[in-house]
């Protein structure tokens, strides 16, 4: 599915799922000045949360929208829609003695 082309208002209330239909990283668009590409932080039955890229940019921002102004997202989002193997995971690394360098849980 292509970007969603009628706003909210418009949308037809059976064609709308519910927000605690969303799970955390699910793509979304979402509707802020017109419809911009989004992951799912987290859902309630009444909202979601969402990262969502608010214009051209390679920026994000991150806001509540209701059911309404949010629907589900085929296309790919370079930005959003990184794969699990690219992301950077930083881990304590263990000292000589066995204990945490970073700061780590004590025993």
């Amino acid at each position: 599915m292509s970007t969603p082309s009628i706003a909210p208002p418009q949308r037809d209330p059976a064609d709308v799922a519910p927000a605690d239909s969303y799970h955390k990283a699910d793509p979304v668009w979402v509707y802020r000045d017109g419809w911009r590409a989004g992951v799912i932080e987290a859902s309630s039955p009444r909202a979601v949360t969402v990262t969502y890229r608010p214009g051209s940019h390679r920026g994000t921002g991150v806001d509540t929208f209701t059911a309404s102004y949010v629907t589900s997202r085929a296309d790919k989002d370079p930005t959003l829609d990184q794969s699990a193997d690219k992301l950077a995971v930083r881990r304590p690394r263990l000292g000589g003695d066995g204990a945490y360098a970073m700061g780590g849980p004590a025993s």
